[in-house]
This record gives structure tokens, C-alpha cells and sequence, in this order.
């Protein structure tokens, strides 16, 4: 679905769904007036605020409900919270900083500044099918720009992309884009985005199937006027005619980035397999086939049916509106679908259709049966598949996006991760699943047992810490939620179990019987064997019976399985959440309590957010294996899953210099967590067929990392800038060579003999406690280990590495420039650059005409940046401040920033300060000469192209259609890279990188370099 990552609610007490496509649009007087509105209520409530809502105890802010006579719901939110203690309304905010002039400016997205920019990591793909969270590395979290002092709104509308009209797929989405081209009272194009970049805001909006939200936040003194201007996109909108081209290219650029997503077309997949008309079909993404050539060609009016489905869907009735401020259709035969997936993994999804859930919220029987089938301790069917070495991760349940979970139908799918072992007996794991719902089935819902205690209490415990989120975030989830629940439930609803209702969870458990289920199988292993192709994502697929053998077991009363049965008792659920007395002085940073040669350890007690939880980190010392880690994580996931339902998280990261352990959650049971994983680390082995099935899904993993052009994109920019970095195609050649259990214990052993641990605990301990976590025994390093990389310094002139997509048949490219300067924005182990990176497609522009639109854009930003008043400058400086004075929203982001000190041996811990310091010293004048001097000819400039599939490059196919399955792969080869030469008169001087070794070897190194004034 075209929408932002995001959990919507369950269900729905009584939705202000749309109207029908044969109803009548609403009268005129009902159009939306979410700012001009007569203000009229239905509910008063005093100024404790609405007593019906129910909130968590420790929630600070204020709810007032109320209803305006064109149909609009509204709840408004006042948040006190912070050190400021300010009001919520707008005159407080404008009474705060009367002195000051307006400010702005927008804080740079760029690098945190770690030492290794491959430690940024990439998000695992919306797809449930781990990958190692492809080699997730640490990525301390940047100073989010918005906390405390932003104010924030959300829209949410009642209709989605089931409300296309089947000759325009994608216009619902396609909308969402044209409302914010200007309005009759502020017309011009960019400019709401232009006023919140200039007051530090942001604005966002999804499409789903039967909602569409939109979002923003801002600082708070400019919040009104902010919400006159976005309201004003839903009042009257321009949705210029002239506009309708450039928008319909913005939306086939969003398809054609999410058509290498193994999730995207699955779902899309899944949806074609719906009985013919049915809503599930549709594709909500739109395109320029869908919404532009196809159009002309039937003599479509896209635009005058565009404003129709305005007036028709965008109307009062059908809203709910958030303010934050300080202030069924699928067969029933079982099927088995093979596809052949873009990555390489094998996965197996389980699915049913169901009827709708929603009005079940209350209950949340599904969260219920997914939480027992997700269970991952002893007894589970992925303790049983790990024994067996067939699985890597199970996720189970209901995604609650709109495709999931709507009026029509609710999907329950269980998604399984297989090992090549896996894939072979894909049957014997179906079978698996449903001998564990048999028993579900046999036994009926538990009121007593261990396993809905813990769901039930679990839930609260969460529930208990809520309201710590960006206030954009909140205020999306909450005008969602309105359109769901009750009053009272706008806060909880998604949230809490309310009623333990054995009827109800019967009910959903019977409907999950094996005749009604759908198989997914993806592998490249399917590919040859798939000659069917899905309309608009180009998936290979074929639909194949269930073999006879499986299907008769199934029909019958199969035996149940004795390995498998209900979790046990859960150790590690808090109990105690006292908040400890400080036994060492408040200090507003971390301080040193523990430094020997064996490690030190950084303390700070929270006294600010003064919640019962804590969070713990701690880096080794060499680079440590892939390999290691994971299976370490594995031998931890049984054991330890019980401290994940109980809140308790840990993270175990393999980075370029160490080992980094992290922990969070409640701290009375912390300790325990944290004695757990270094007993196993301690402890370590591992049999022969673990270490098979791990090396085997390491080499999946690293050419998944691969074929993604952002990620190839980077590996070549550091393989170039960092001296000794080995690349991911060398790790996957290494890995490809083979390795042994010998390999890895002899490492295992060097690693555990010498070791420099250094931490950081911060939260709801005293300083004695913290000591106890760094109680380990070791031999110190002989030597001290740099923490960073050493830096190459590249030449006086441009160069460019231009190398094809290793993702065969995909049209995206990227296309990336970067200066190495002598300070600023971007940070690759210390030594500093600034680069433009643009994603585009092959089939629309070349890698070089983007290259050469990033140089006009930087020509052009050079002569405004020159150009810039005084006044204008020093209000861009003023907001820069602003932001970064920012008090943290939640314990998180205060400890983000302590550990990137920390783990970078930097320890400026009050490096905001210091920055705000410099900058309310600096110039114009400084800044014009900086960035004219490293813009000039002799530069230290460096392009890296990732170049996809397309017309554009000189491709005559961009897709492998399934005839061509039998001739060659549609999966590339990614253990070497291929070169593309130039062809563009602009890069004539330019000189081309075709071996990256034989480039750098020949270039001086810069000093290790950290900064710290």
C-alpha cells in the first residue's frame, strides 16, 4: 500500500466510513472546515480535560473532545510536559519569545557522525522475513529535530484506494498528492513546505485502503498560522490542471521505487488472487499507465473526475482531526502460490481471510492467537523449527494496515523464515502450524495460564508508559484511532486487551482450519517454474493443489504434536517499579565511575523523564564476525524471548571495530537479562548444522544488501574513502569460499581472551548498581585500538565511480556527489564532506542528466546562498538554535546522543551546547567563502552512480518476463561489479574509478581525527 510505515487501530465501534461510489455527494454546506468551522460543540469539559477518555496514569497531557456542526470531530491535545512549563494555546507560545524576531531553518538530515557511515543500517524491509535486519549496525540516533516545543496536527479522511473507480486505480492516492498544491487563500505551490522548513516543522501523508491521513508539526509559536495554511489544502484546494502531469510522474516514481519490495508485491499478489471485483484486487498504487495513458486513451478526464472524488470523499463527516500542541473474497480452497521474490530468501506465508475483526477490539482476539503463535520459547512451533535447523524467524498475526484489517475482511497470516533445509520440508513446517492451531484449538482459550497473563499484563505495561513519542507521530496514530473507536478508546484502543471473552477468541481460532488457508511460498528456487506474471508488479508466479498425501492428512483428525505446547511461567516481568533514590550527586551528563585497563563505565541516574526503566550499552574490541553475532543471537532467542515479551530489549550488533551489546526496558528485571546474554557469550558453541544454516543465510543476506542501489551506492562511497574497510561483495566472496566451525571457535576464543569493555547505563539505577554490569573477567588489550577508520584524502579534481545495478531487470538508480571539506556536514570516520544523493529511474533519465541537475542545483543554491539578506540569514541561524535547544522527548533520545560519545571515545557530552556556542558566532560571510571554496574546480570531489535497467542507459528491457525463465536468471551476479563508461560531454574532465583498489592505494591518508571543540 502507498502509505508510511505505521500500526493503525484494530477495529471500529463506529466508523465514519464514506459513502458508497452510487451515493450522492454530500451538500455543499458539509464541506470541510477544519479552521473556519463555527466552533459549535456537543461536549464541554472542564480544564482537567475529558474525563470519558481513558489514558495512561503517567500521561501529563490534556484531552477535550468535541464535535462541530458540519460533522468534524476533533480531540485536542494540551501538552504540559517538558521544562518549560509552558501553556498549550497559541498566545502563550507567541507570549514566550516576544523579543525575537522570526526564525527558521531546517536541521541537515546528513550522517550522525559515527565513525562508520555503514553503521547507519538499513531498516529491515517491511517484509517479515528476517535478514539479519541486513547487518543492522549501530546507528546512534541523531538529536531528532522535534520534541517537547513542536506542535503537531493530523487528518485523518474515511476513504482509501477501495474507493477508486476501477477505470482509475490509484486516484485515492494520487489525490493525497494534488490537495497540497497550493490553496485559493495561499497559493503558492510549495509553499506550506517552504513555511516549515523555514520554522523547523515537517508534514507527511499515506493512502490506505479506507483511509488517507495527513500530518505535520512545527514549532509551536508558528502553529497557528501553520494550521490556517494546511487547512485551507482541504477547504479549498487549487489542484491546478497544470500540475496533474508533473503529480502523476511523483506517484509512478513512488511505484517504481516500491516494485523491487518483496512485501509490495506480495501483497499486490495476494490481492490478485480475490474473487474478481472484490476490493482486495485493486491496485492502490496508481501509475502513469493507470492514471495518465490509459486515461487518454479511453478519453478519461482524470482531472474533472479527480475534483469529483474531492468533493465527493474530502467532506467534514468523514473526518477526525488531532491537535497537539502546548496547548471477503479470497477462495476458501486451500492454495500453495510459489513466487519467485527480487531478493534472496526463502519464505513461507500461511494465510487466512477472515470476516472483519474490528468490532472486536475490545477483546483483540487475533492479538491474542498471533501472540501464542509468535511465542519463540519452549514449546513454540520456532523452538521446534530451530532444533531442526528449518527456520530463522516466525512473525504471526495481523499487520493492521489497511489491506489487513477493514470493513471487508482481516487477513491472519503467519510468516516464516526458512533455511534451505526449510524450504525442502516446506510441507512438514505448513504441518507444524497446524498441529500448534489444532492444540490451540483443542485446548480453547486459557483464562489462567501464564501465556494471557503475560499477554494481558504486558499490554498494560506498555500502556502505562505511553505519551513518550514525537507529537507528530501521536497525533497521526490518534486521528486514526478516531475513526475506529469509541471516545474513550482514542488513546487505548489500538493498545490494551479490555475484556478476556473465551466466545470470541473461539470463534477467530475455528475459522484458522487447514482447508481455509493460503500458502505463499517465495524462493529463487521457484524460478523456471513460475509462468504466470502479476499485472502491475511483474511477480512470477504459479498456483499449484496441495499434494494428496498433505491435503487428506489435513482433512482428517491428525495426530497433535507432543514438542509442542502453551509458554511457560515468564521470569523476567517487572514488579517493582520503584524509582531508586541517587546515592552520587545529580549531574546534568554522564560521569566516569569505573576506568581500568579493562574497561570504564559511564553513569547517569534519570531524574527527568522518571519512568522505571533504564537502558545499558557496551562496545568490545576487534571487528567481530557476522557469523558470531548471529548465531550468538540465535542461542539467545530462546531463553531470552521471554524478556522480550516482557518489554526488556536487547540488541546485539556487530560493528566495524566491536562488539556492541544493548538493553533496555523496565530495570528491575534488567540485570538479568543482561547476566544471560554474557553467560552465553562466555559459554558460546555451536554445532555443525547451525553454523551451515547461518553461512548459508549470510550469503542470502549480503547479496540482499547488494542488489539495493542505495546500499551498493554507499559500499563503493566508503570502500573508496575508508582505508581497510573490507566491502559487503568481499564479505560475500569470503563467505562464498567457505568457512568452518574451527574458523569460528578459534575466533571466538582470541576474541573472549582480551578485551576492553567500555558502557554506559543510564536511567533508573544508582551508581552502585551500574558498577556491578562491568563484573566481568578478561585479560586487558595489550595495545589501544582506534575506534575509527583512517580516511583517504582524495585528489583536487572530480571523480567519478560509475558502476551498473547489481539488481538484474530493476530500473532504479542513484546517483550520488560528495565533497571531502575540512569541517562540516557529512562524517565518515571523522574526516568531513557534504554530499546530494538523488534516486531516479532508468527509465525516465540517465545517471549523468542527474548529474548534471545536482550541479545546476548546487550552482544555483551558491548564488542564493550569496544572495541571502542579513535578516534572512539570521533567521535560519535563530531556527537552527532553536531545534537543537530542544528539550529530548523521551529517556531514548538523551541516551542516543550519550552513546555516540561513548562508542566514538569523543565524550562531548554537551556537544549541543558547544554547537549553539559556535553558531551564534558565525557569519554569513564565513559560510558563502566556505562553500564557494569547496565548490570551486579543484575540489574534492567524488560521484558514485549506481545505474539501473533502463531505456535511459542504453537497456532495451527493464523487466525478465517469465518466458525468458528458462533461458537466464533474473538474479545478477553480485560478487563483481561492472563498470559503466561516461558519455556526456560535461564529464569529458572528469576522471573514471574502474579499480577502486588501484585509486586508493596510491592516496595519502588523513590522521585519525575526532571532534571535540
Amino acid at each position: 500500500m502507498p502509505q508510511t510505515s505505521k500500526s493503525s487501530g484494530a477495529g471500529a465501534a463506529s466508523p465514519a466510513s464514506a459513502p458508497d461510489q452510487g451515493e450522492p455527494p454530500p451538500p455543499e454546506g458539509a464541506r470541510a472546515q477544519v479552521a473556519a468551522g463555527d466552533g459549535e460543540e456537543r461536549a464541554t469539559v472542564d480544564d482537567q480535560g475529558d474525563p470519558e477518555i481513558v489514558k495512561s496514569p503517567s500521561d501529563p497531557k490534556r484531552y477535550r473532545y468535541i464535535e462541530l456542526s458540519n460533522g468534524l470531530r476533533a480531540l485536542l491535545i494540551s501538552d504540559f510536559s517538558g521544562a518549560d512549563g509552558e501553556g498549550g494555546d497559541g498566545e502563550s507560545a507567541e507570549q514566550e519569545e516576544e523579543q525575537e524576531e522570526e526564525e527558521g531553518g531546517e536541521e541537515d538530515e546528513g550522517d550522525s557522525g559515527e565513525g562508520s557511515e555503514e553503521e547507519e543500517g538499513d531498516r529491515a524491509e517491511e517484509e517479515q522475513d528476517s535478514d539479519f535486519e541486513e547487518l543492522e549496525e549501530e546507528n546512534p540516533v541523531k538529536k531528532k529535530k522535534s520534541s517537547e516545543k513542536q506542535a503537531a496536527a493530523a487528518l485523518c479522511i474515511g476513504v482509501g484506494s477501495f474507493s477508486d473507480p476501477d477505470e482509475l486505480p490509484g486516484l485515492a492516492h494520487f489525490l493525497e498528492h494534488m490537495v497540497f498544491m497550493g490553496s485559493e487563500k495561499y497559493p503558492a505551490e510549495n509553499g506550506f513546505d517552504a513555511f516549515l522548513k523555514k520554522h523547523g516543522g515537517s508534514d507527511n501523508a499515506s493512502t490506505d485502503c479506507e483511509r488517507t491521513i495527513f500530518q505535520f508539526d512545527v514549532q509551536r509559536k508558528h502553529f497557528r498560522d501553520a494550521l490556517d495554511r494546511w487547512a485551507q489544502f482541504f477547504i479549498c484546494p487549487l489542484m491546478i490542471e497544470d500540475a496533474v502531469d508533473r503529480e502523476v510522474e511523483a506517484v509512478d516514481s513512488e511505484f517504481q521505487l516500491a516494485r523491487p519490495s518483496d512485501s509490495h508485491r506480495k501483497e499486490m499478489l495476494f490481492g490478485s488472487l480475490a474473487k474478481p471485483g472484490h476490493p482486495m484486487s485493486k491496485f492502490c498504487w496508481g501509475n502513469a499507465q493507470t492514471l495518465k495513458h490509459e486515461p487518454r486513451e479511453k478519453q478519461i478526464n482524470s482531472y474533472e473526475r479527480l475534483r469529483d472524488f474531492w468533493r465527493r470523499y474530502y467532506s467534514a463527516q468523514y473526518m477526525t482531526l488531532t491537535v497537539q500542541s502546548k496547548e471477503i473474497g479470497i477462495d476458501e480452497d486451500c492454495l500453495c502460490v510459489a513466487v519467485v521474490p527480487v531478493r534472496k530468501v526463502h519464505a513461507l506465508t500461511i494465510s487466512w481471510a477472515v470476516p472483519p475483526q474490528g468490532k472486536h477490539y475490545r477483546v483483540k482476539p487475533l492479538h491474542y492467537i498471533s501472540w501464542l503463535i509468535g511465542h519463540e520459547g519452549t514449546g513454540s512451533i520456532l523452538s521446534l523449527l530451530r532444533k531442526k535447523c528449518w527456520a530463522l524467524a516466525l512473525f504471526g498475526g495481523n499487520s493492521e494496515t489497511g489491506f489487513d484489517q477493514n470493513t471487508t475482511y482481516s487477513i491472519f497470516s503467519i510468516s516464516i523464515t526458512l533455511t534451505d533445509q526449510g524450504y525442502q520440508n516446506f510441507y512438514q513446517v505448513v504441518h507444524f502450524v497446524f498441529q500448534y492451531l489444532k492444540m490451540l484449538q483443542t485446548l480453547g482459550p486459557q483464562q489462567r495460564s501464564a501465556s494471557l497473563f503475560t499477554v494481558f499484563l504486558c499490554e498494560t505495561l506498555t500502556s502505562n508508559c505511553v505519551g513518550q513519542t514525537d507529537p507528530i507521530e501521536f497525533v497521526e496514530n490518534i486521528c486514526e484511532n478516531m475513526q475506529l473507536f469509541p471516545k474513550q478508546d482514542f488513546l487505548t484502543g489500538d493498545q490494551l486487551m479490555f475484556e478476556y471473552d473465551p466466545q470470541v477468541i473461539n470463534a477467530a481460532l475455528s475459522l484458522l482450519k487447514p482447508d481455509r488457508a493460503n500458502l505463499l511460498l517465495l524462493s529463487p528456487e521457484n524460478e523456471g517454474c513460475c509462468l504466470l506474471k502479476e499485472k502491475w508488479f511483474g511477480t512470477c508466479y504459479s498456483v499449484e493443489d496441495i499434494p494428496e498425501e498433505w491435503a487428506e492428512r489435513w482433512a482428517g483428525d491428525f495426530e497433535l504434536n507432543p514438542e509442542l505446547h502453551l509458554p511457560a511461567e515468564n521470569k523476567f516481568i517487572a514488579t517493582d517499579f520503584t524509582l531508586k533514590t541517587s546515592d552520587c550527586p545529580d549531574t546534568e551528563y554522564p560521569v566516569r565511575i569505573v576506568n581500568s585497563e579493562r574497561g570504564c563505565l559511564w553513569y547517569k541516574k534519570d531524574n527527568k523523564f522518571k519512568i522505571p526503566k533504564g537502558e545499558l550499552g557496551r562496545p568490545g574490541l576487534l571487528v567481530l564476525f557476522d557469523l558470531f553475532v548471529n548465531i550468538l543471537a540465535h542461542n539467545l532467542a530462546e531463553p531470552a524471548y521471554e524478556a522480550d515479551v516482557a518489554q526488556l530489549e536487547y540488541k546485539l550488533v556487530a560493528g566495524e571495530h566491536g562488539l556492541m551489546i544493548r538493553l533496555k526496558g523496565f530495570n528491575h528485571k534488567l540485570p538479568l537479562l543482561l547476566h544471560l546474554i554474557v553467560d552465553q557469550l562466555a559459554d558460546f558453541s555451536t554445532e555443525q548444522s547451525v553454523f551451515t544454516m547461518f553461512s548459508e543465510q549470510l550469503k542470502k543476506t549480503y547479496f540482499n544488501i547488494l542488489i539495493k542501489p542505495d546500499r551498493l551506492g554507499k559500499d563503493i562511497r566508503l570502500l573508496i574513502l575508508e582505508h581497510c574497510r573490507w566491502s559487503v561483495i568481499q564479505k560475500y566472496r569470503a563467505v562464498s569460499k567457505g568457512l568452518t566451525v574451527d574458523d569460528l571457535m578459534t575466533f571466538v576464543r582470541g576474541l573472549k581472551a582480551e578485551l576492553y569493555a567500555e558502557g554506559l547505563v543510564q536511567g533508573n539505577f544508582t551508581s552502585a548498581e551500574s558498577k556491578e554490569f562491568l563484573k566481568l573477567q578478561f585479560q586487558p588489550l595489550p595495545a589501544d585500538v582506534p575506534v575509527l577508520f583512517r580516511v583517504v584524502e582524495l585528489p583536487l579534481k572530480h571523480h567519478l565511480c560509475k558502476v551498473k545495478s547489481l539488481n538484474k531487470g530493476d530500473a532504479n538508480s542513484e546517483v550520488t556527489v560528495y565533497y571531502q571539506v575540512y569541517p562540516t556536514c557529512r562524517n565518515t570516520s571523522g574526516v568531513l564532506g557534504f554530499s546530494v544523493t538523488v534516486e531516479t529511474q532508468a527509465t525516465k533519465f540517465s545517471s549523468e542528466f542527474v548529474e548534471a541537475k545536482i550541479e545546476e542545483f548546487l550552482v544555483s543554491f551558491g548564488e542564493c546562498l550569496s544572495g541571502l539578506s542579513d535578516e534572512a540569514f539570521g533567521t535560519q541561524v535563530t531556527a537552527l538554535i532553536k531545534l537543537k535547544e530542544c528539550e529530548d522527548a523521551h529517556l531514548g533520545e538523551e541516551v542516543d546522543r550519550n552513546w555516540f560519545e561513548v562508542v566514538t571515545q569523543q565524550y562531548v557530552f554537551d556537544r549541543l551546547n558547544k554547537e549553539i556556542e559556535v553558531l551564534k558566532t558565525f557569519t554569513q560571510q564565513e559560510l558563502v567563502s566556505w562553500f564557494l571554496e569547496h565548490r570551486n574546480n579543484s575540489s574534492r570531489k567524488l560521484s558514485v552512480h549506481v545505474v539501473g535497467f533502463g531505456v535511459e542507459e542504453g537497456d532495451q528491457s527493464t523487466t525478465c518476463s517469465p518466458d525468458s525463465a528458462t533461458s537466464s536468471s533474473a538474479y545478477g551476479e553480485v560478487s563483481e561489479l561492472t563498470f559503466v563508461p561516461t558519455s556526456s560531454p560535461s564529464l569529458q574532465d572528469t576522471t573514471l574509478i574502474t579499480d577502486i583498489r588501484a585509486f586508493t592505494s596510491s592516496l595519502p591518508l588523513n590522521p585519525y581525527h575526532k571532534i571535540i571543540n
